[in-house]
């Protein structure tokens, strides 16, 4: 049998023919559904976290390997910017700039390597946004391995800068992909008690990755040959094969099957997601997820990019993307390209990368600590102090630029950004990735993580593309430890739409908070405000009467 989607999908689905077949034709007012809606919401909210990690600990084992792909943006993205201070890559694809400075990459290739590479970002999450609506997590996640795949054979085999940026853009393509897949697929198939943990775990898998890159290019920087930069390349191909496996063997988005009518194959998917003696009620959970579709469909929220800009989820859309762009505005382009600063402040090769190495283990450590106090303090409350620790590390920087400058300053300064990316791992980089994969409606959830890893992208193209190396560059502004300034001010301004703005959406339901932006919540009550779970599936039928 062939349904036509709200927007104009036709998808494949088997006849329903079971208990769940008088859902999809059911009004938001009907009894059964509401009934059974109320019921998953309330086992929900009274299922704590160690019973969930039992009852969906293979929904937390799938979610983990989806979520890993985010490990290759880590490592990938990492990579290059930490190539502009390696000396093997500066001698092959560098200019002589003089005889103090040596061969460097200009400013102007730096530039151009980061815009085009946050450009071809763009192009992947956009086009995820948009595949991922017809044909799923799975499917798209396993086209854009395979594409990965080949694209790493020009970046490893480039003669020179242009064909190096060839692969790179190209390779950018599925990063943005797998940016927005891990977040979007966590939220949809873990349960409300665990979703923070693993939605943060994204997080953990960037940290992952950049460690993994830092250890190799520490144990490769001595290395005077072409393999010091073509191994670090080539082993970009260890990830592919066993995480198109995993795509090919986990369970598809429950959510995703309720968008496109599949109850049946929803249900099944749920079964795989969970422990099968625990006896959960399906059915309960379906119902649930059908009305928060059909509460959404009612608010005329499709599944395009122009709906995450209508009615309620404008403002979700602004929360979603500011919240990735504060992973920018934060000093993240200063702190996480430590070592080509680093080298700016005086400090050798050797010692530039060590210190790198250092600090994505910080980076590491930082996120699983964040994983203690996670389940006890809101996420608005998590960014909000973290932000403000950024912020007071970002002046200390810039003033200790302004006396004339010595080693003793130079690794001082240093050693704050190592600072920074535990104060940041620890708070703004993981508890992001859960408020963004939260704070989308449900039919819109993917396009929401799409625009704001998008809006992210653009602010690296400005921020971290465009000015960032012509602040560091010698051969460009030699701003040198003064950059911190700039990322001081920016940091400032954020936090003030911070405090202004951000939404708490710690033990809320989907549904819960639907009717907490449908009645326009502000975001410095939104932790505190008591939604009662019969305004949430009986106010419809109320109002009827």
């Amino acid at each position: 049998m062939t349904d036509k989607h709200d927007d104009g999908i036709h998808v494949e689905r088997a006849d329903d023919g079971g208990t769940l077949s008088h859902l999809q034709d059911a009004a938001l007012t009907d009894k059964a559904l509401a009934n059974g809606a109320l019921e998953a919401t309330v086992q929900e909210h009274s299922m704590g976290f160690l019973q969930a990690l039992k009852t969906y600990r293979r929904a937390a084992f799938w979610s983990m390997l989806i979520s890993a792909s985010v490990i290759m943006e880590g490592y990938d993205v990492t990579l290059l910017g930490s190539f502009y201070g390696y000396p093997s890559f500066r001698e092959k694809y560098g200019e002589f700039l003089n005889a103090e400075s040596g061969f460097q990459i200009s400013a102007d290739w730096q530039t151009k390597f980061n815009c085009l590479g946050a450009f071809a970002n763009i192009v992947g999450a956009v086009g995820n946004g948009w595949a991922t609506a017809r044909w799923g997590h799975r499917r798209v996640l396993m086209t854009s391995l395979v594409a990965l795949t080949g694209f790493v054979f020009i970046s490893f085999f480039a003669p020179n800068l242009q064909v190096l940026l060839l692969g790179q853009f190209l390779c950018g393509i599925p990063w943005g992909v797998f940016a927005t897949t891990g977040p979007a697929y966590a939220a949809e198939v873990t349960p409300l008690a665990i979703r923070g943990y693993l939605t943060a775990y994204v997080n953990l898998c960037w940290c992952i990755g950049q460690f993994i890159s830092a250890g190799v290019l520490k144990g490769l920087v001595s290395n005077t040959t072409e393999w010091s930069y073509r191994i670090p390349f080539a082993i970009q191909w260890i990830w592919p094969v066993p995480l198109f496996v995993a795509a090919l063997l986990a369970p598809e988005s429950p959510w995703y099957l309720v968008r496109t009518n599949q109850l049946e194959a929803a249900k099944r998917s749920l079964e795989r997601l969970s422990e099968p003696d625990h006896e959960l009620d399906y059915d309960a959970t379906i119902a649930m997820m059908v009305h928060t579709n059909k509460l959404e469909i009612e608010e005329r929220a499709g599944v395009t990019y122009w709906d995450a800009f209508r009615g309620t989820n404008r403002r979700r859309t602004e929360i979603a993307c500011m919240a990735f762009l504060s992973q920018i505005t934060s000093g993240g382009a200063l702190c996480y390209s430590g070592s080509f600063f680093f080298l700016q402040t005086g400090i050798s090769a050797d010692a530039a990368y060590g210190i790198s190495l250092g600090g994505t283990g910080i980076a590491f450590v930082g996120t699983i600590i964040s994983w203690f106090y996670i389940h006890r303090f809101g996420r608005r409350r998590i960014w909000l102090v973290g932000f403000a620790c950024l912020v007071m590390i970002l002046w200390t920087i810039g003033f200790l630029a302004l006396p004339v400058q010595t080693l003793k300053l130079a690794w001082a300064q240093s050693l704050l950004c190592i600072v920074w990316l535990g104060a940041y791992s620890m708070s703004v980089g993981p508890i992001v990735y859960t408020l963004v994969a939260e704070i989308g409606s449900t039919r819109l959830r993917t396009q929401t993580v799409v625009l704001a890893r998008s809006t992210y992208y653009i602010g690296n193209i400005v921020c971290g593309g465009t000015i960032q190396p012509r602040l560091l560059s010698p051969g460009a502004w030699n701003a040198k430890g003064k950059t911190a300034f700039f990322w001081a001010a920016l940091a400032t301004l954020t936090f003030v739409w911070g405090y202004f703005r951000l939404f708490e959406t710690k033990d809320r339901t989907f549904g819960e908070l639907d009717v907490m932006f449908q009645k326009g919540v502000p975001a410095r009550k939104s932790a505190s405000y008591v939604v009662d779970n019969e305004e949430v599936y009986v106010a419809h039928e109320k109002e009827d009467k």
